[in-house]
C-alpha cells in the first residue's frame, strides 16, 4: 500500500476535514503526504481552510489508526479507492462533496456504461415489489448495474432480482464494511460481493448510526445515471436521496401509486413537481435513456473523414464513436479539457450536424 493511501485515510480523520475540504486542498498540492507537511500558513490561504482547519491538520498524530484500517483492507481484500485510482467511480468526481476515500469489495465495474439506482420504502407493499421485479427484468438485457442501499425492503428486493437476472449490483453501506446491517441480509451481500460488491466511505469500526444514512444516500444518488424512486412516502431517506439526485443533475424516474396510498405519496409529489418523470416499466427508462439507440458506422466514418475538427471536436467525435450514447459527464471525463471548452467544442459539433443532444444530457453521432 503507497504511503499517499495511508495519508489519504489519515485525512479523514482530522477533525473539521470534510469531502468538500479534503477535495480543496488536494487541488492545491501534488499529494496528500505534502498535506501534512506544508506549513500551517500555506494551510490557512487555501479557500475553506482557514487558522483553525489549519491547526487540526498539523496537530494530527494519529496514523496507525490509518496504519490499522490499511491492515484490515489487505486482510479481507477490499479496495481503497481514491479519486486518482482508476477504479474509482468517475461519476462521483462531478459532485462538489464527492468522497475523498472509498472502501470496496466486490466483482463488478463502477464505471460501467449504464447504472442506475433503485430505491423506495423499507415496509413496502405488493405493489412495490410487483414494480421493482417488473422495471429490473425488463432492463436485465441491457446490462445495468444495480445500485441500492442493501436495506429492508425496496432496496433488497432490488439486489435479489439483480443477481437473479445475472445482473451485477452493489448495495452502498452507512458503516465500516466490517459488519452488515441489517445483519438479515449477510447471505445477500455474500451473493453480491460475488457479481457486485458492497462500497461505503465509512472506515472499520463505523456503526450504522443515523446521522450516517445521509451521507451514504448522496453516494447511491451521484454514482448512477439515474435514481428510479418505487414506493416511498413524504418523509424517509427515498425523498432525500431523490433530492440529492436532481441536485446532481441526475435523472430522477418515479413509479406512480394510487392517490390515496401513503406509501406512494413521495413518488406521486415527485411527478407532481416536476422532479421525477413519471414512468411505468423497464421500457420506459431505456426510451428516456436512449440505451437503444444505435450509431451507424458509416456515419462516424464520415464525420471523421469530410470535416476539419479542432482537436477537442475530435476528441468528442472518437469518444462518441465507440458508445451508442455518452453522457455529457463522461464526455467531461474523459476528454482533456476544461468544461467550458468542451461545451463550445459541443455546440460547434451540434452545428454542424455531426452529433445530437438526446435526452437525460446525453449525446450521440449523427
Amino acid at each position: 500500500m503507497n504511503n499517499d493511501i495511508l495519508h489519504h485515510i489519515a485525512l479523514t480523520l482530522v477533525p473539521q476535514i470534510g469531502d468538500v475540504q479534503m477535495r480543496e486542498l488536494l487541488q492545491h498540492f501534488e499529494s496528500a503526504k505534502d498535506i501534512f507537511l506544508t506549513k500551517k500558513t500555506n494551510l490557512e490561504k487555501i479557500p475553506g481552510i482557514g487558522s483553525i482547519r489549519a491547526q487540526h491538520i498539523k496537530a494530527f498524530k494519529d496514523f496507525s489508526r490509518a496504519e490499522e484500517e490499511i491492515a484490515f483492507t489487505e486482510k479481507y481484500k477490499i479496495q481503497i479507492l481514491t479519486p486518482g485510482n482508476p477504479n474509482y467511480p468517475k461519476r462521483l468526481l462531478n459532485c462538489y462533496d464527492s468522497p475523498s476515500v472509498l472502501y470496496y469489495k466486490g466483482t463488478a465495474d463502477l464505471n460501467t456504461a449504464k447504472i442506475i439506482s433503485v430505491i423506495g420504502s423499507r415496509t413496502h407493499t405488493e405493489y412495490g415489489r410487483e414494480m421493482t421485479t417488473r422495471i429490473i427484468e425488463e432492463l436485465a438485457e441491457h446490462k445495468v448495474l444495480v445500485v441500492s442501499g442493501l436495506a429492508y425492503g425496496i432496496d433488497a428486493i432490488a439486489h435479489k432480482i439483480a443477481l437473479k437476472n445475472d445482473l451485477p449490483t452493489v448495495g452502498i453501506l452507512a458503516h465500516g464494511l466490517d459488519r452488515i446491517y441489517p445483519s438479515a441480509h449477510s447471505s445477500l451481500a455474500k451473493d453480491m460481493i460475488k457479481d457486485g460488491g458492497i462500497l461505503s466511505d465509512f472506515m472499520s469500526g463505523t456503526k450504522p448510526d443515523k446521522q450516517n444514512f445521509p451521507k451514504r444516500n448522496r453516494i447511491v444518488a451521484a454514482i448512477a445515471d439515474a435514481t428510479i424512486v418505487i414506493e416511498t412516502s413524504l418523509q424517509g431517506g427515498s425523498m432525500i436521496t431523490a433530492e440529492l439526485a436532481g441536485n446532481y443533475n441526475k435523472d430522477v424516474f418515479a413509479v406512480p401509486g394510487k392517490a390515496t396510498d401513503v406509501k406512494s405519496a413521495g413518488c406521486n409529489y415527485l411527478v407532481r413537481s416536476n422532479k421525477a418523470a413519471l414512468i411505468t416499466c423497464g421500457k420506459d427508462i431505456i426510451d428516456f435513456m436512449n440505451w437503444d439507440t444505435r450509431v451507424s458506422p458509416k456515419k462516424i466514418r464520415q464525420a471523421v473523414l469530410f470535416t476539419e475538427l479542432t482537436p477537442e471536436q475530435t476528441a468528442i467525435v472518437e469518444l462518441l464513436s465507440k458508445k451508442d450514447a455518452v453522457h455529457i459527464d463522461e464526455i467531461n471525463l474523459n476528454c482533456d479539457f476544461s468544461s467550458s471548452i468542451i461545451a463550445a467544442a459541443i455546440l460547434n459539433l451540434e452545428l454542424q450536424g455531426l452529433i445530437i443532444s438526446l435526452p437525460g444530457k446525453l449525446y450521440k453521432l449523427n
